[in-house]
């Protein structure tokens, strides 16, 4: 146990002197407590724990946590362990719901103390981590030389834990990272705490004069401005002494770290240690008398401190940790509040899902209902756009027709003109005595008109009603020739071979021939019907 308390109480009031800014307002209230300090340790904790419920009336939050803070170090100096146990643990779960940094690196910090102090080495160093990252997290945030002290601080206090454990190569590193975060301070003042340590770690290395000096420099400093951390620091020379072999000077260091306490009211945990020391020191004088006395006293200390009837043991072993009690009911409410959110969020999606589904139900069918009436619309606009183009197809057909009748009507009544006048020239011929022929004939000729102009009339009419169809003719079968095209067109109206022959002026059997050369042509066989296949033009 040799060295906790001495850990405890350097780096308390290293930290609290020279790196942390005072989180106590400067009231008639606080200034009481400070006249307190040294002469009446439970009417200081009264007034705290007064201070305290002030400031949660106030709804001061972080100067409520620094207040219990500084009532868990007050606990801890006088060896109150299981209260300042608790006060940490209130504070820490303040702080956890303030989401304050800085004042959970504080807490974190006393929280690793405390467990080094029962033994638990492997979770002091996780809190002294878990307080380490979370300010290095803060340096560039906020003020920067606040922010290195917490660090420097904090790599104290490791380096107490590896002196205390016998560790002094891993002391030496930490402490050799407190002075270089010392150095990177602006103002860079002078730790005479970092002193102390330094001058205990030269003697562990046999350097005594080194040790010596450094000491008595710290000494000098204490004495004006920390009169009780010479408790620790008499304990300091007593061990040096001791490595020395001086066993007088040893035991007289060891006296005025006993009598500074008793005077101070402080660090009362290192009497512990120091009566031990003292008891090893007179055993080695084979002083037994002085050495049952003071063995006696340490273990009266040891029992009150941590034996079955103490507060501090049974507060260890009840495992009271109200911070995790607590948190453990706020994160079971905090359960039950998110089921109750998720039982409403369940609801609400639920009926989101239900909305969702009927608009998409009705978006389908309100669309396949739209789809349908655009088919079935453009159904009937296609339905009536082929009746109407059927119709005007079967009209346009018919007036064709109609316009083709008239054609050859007009063709037969040509034909017909032609065997009337020539039935008359017949006659006439016949009787060439009794009327001047010659007279006849060339008004006949004159009514009469020849092949030629009867098919030009005739084509030109053709061609008027029927527009593509020689287009249309000569696009399927380019090698027809006039006299076949002339031919295509009587057939297409239905000439007999006879009004063929005189509308073309060529004799029926011509007309037989041209046709069988016409079918050759167009390459029909015998079963295809020429008409047919013509009118399809």
């Amino acid at each position: 146990m040799k060295g906790f308390y001495i850990v405890w109480i350097g780096f308390m009031v290293c930290f609290c002197e020279l790196y942390s800014q005072n989180n106590f307002a400067q009231d008639s209230l606080y200034l009481k407590e400070k006249g307190l300090k040294y002469r009446n340790p439970d009417s200081l904790a009264f007034h705290l724990k007064k201070d305290y419920q002030l400031k949660l009336k106030e709804k001061d939050t972080i100067s409520a946590i620094a207040t219990l803070i500084e009532l868990s170090q007050l606990y801890s100096h006088n060896v109150n362990y299981g209260k300042s146990y608790d006060n940490y643990w209130e504070a820490l779960l303040l702080a956890d719901q303030s989401k304050d940094s800085i004042s959970m690196f504080k807490v974190y910090h006393g929280l690793g103390w405390l467990y080094l102090f029962y033994k638990r080495d492997d979770e002091a160093l996780k809190k002294f981590n878990v307080s380490n990252k979370i300010i290095k997290q803060l340096i560039n945030k906020k003020n920067k030389d606040l922010m290195l002290g917490y660090v420097g601080g904090n790599y104290f206090a490791i380096t107490n834990l590896y002196r205390d454990i016998k560790e002094y190569d891993k002391m030496g590193i930490y402490l050799d990272s407190c002075f270089q975060v010392q150095n990177e301070l602006k103002n860079r003042p002078k730790s005479y705490y970092f002193e102390a340590e330094s001058g205990y770690l030269a003697s562990v290395k046999g350097n005594y004069e080194e040790a010596l000096q450094k000491l008595n420099n710290a000494k000098n400093h204490f004495e004006l401005n920390d009169p009780s951390y010479q408790v620790l620091l008499e304990m300091f020379f007593g061990d040096v002494y001791l490595r020395m072999g001086k066993l007088d000077e040893t035991i007289f260091h060891y006296k005025k770290s006993l009598e500074i306490s008793s005077k101070y009211k402080r660090h009362l945990n290192n009497d512990l240690i120091v009566n031990e020391s003292l008891s090893n020191t007179f055993l080695k004088q084979n002083n037994f008398k002085e050495a049952y006395k003071y063995l006696k006293d340490a273990k009266t200390l040891n029992e009150q401190v941590f034996g079955r009837t103490s507060d501090n043991n049974r507060h260890l072993l009840e495992i009271k940790d109200l911070y995790r009690i607590e948190k453990k009911r706020l994160a079971d409410n905090e359960t039950q509040n998110r089921l109750l959110q998720l039982e409403n969020e369940d609801k609400i999606w639920f009926l989101k899902s239900i909305i969702l589904g009927v608009s998409i139900v009705f978006l389908i069918i309100f669309g396949f209902s739209t789809i349908r009436n655009i088919r079935n619309r453009h159904a009937n606009e296609k339905r009536i756009l082929k009746e109407t183009q059927k119709l005007k197809t079967q009209k346009h057909k018919e007036i064709i027709e109609l316009k083709n009748k008239e054609l050859t009507e007009s063709a037969l009544r040509l034909v017909e003109k032609d065997e009337f006048i020539a039935s008359i020239k017949n006659r006439l011929e016949n009787q060439k005595d009794k009327i001047d022929v010659n007279v006849i004939k060339r008004i006949l000729r004159s009514m009469q008109g020849n092949p030629n102009n009867n098919w030009e009339e005739f084509e030109a009419r053709f061609t008027s009603i029927n527009k593509s169809f020689y287009s249309n003719l000569k696009k399927g079968f380019p090698h027809l020739k006039q006299t076949d095209l002339k031919v295509c067109a009587l057939v297409k109206l239905n000439f007999p071979s006879k009004d063929m022959s005189k509308l073309l002026g060529i004799s029926v059997e011509s007309v037989h021939t041209s046709r069988h050369r016409l079918r050759k042509k167009l390459n029909l066989d015998r079963n295809e019907n020429l008409e047919e296949f013509i009118d399809n033009f």
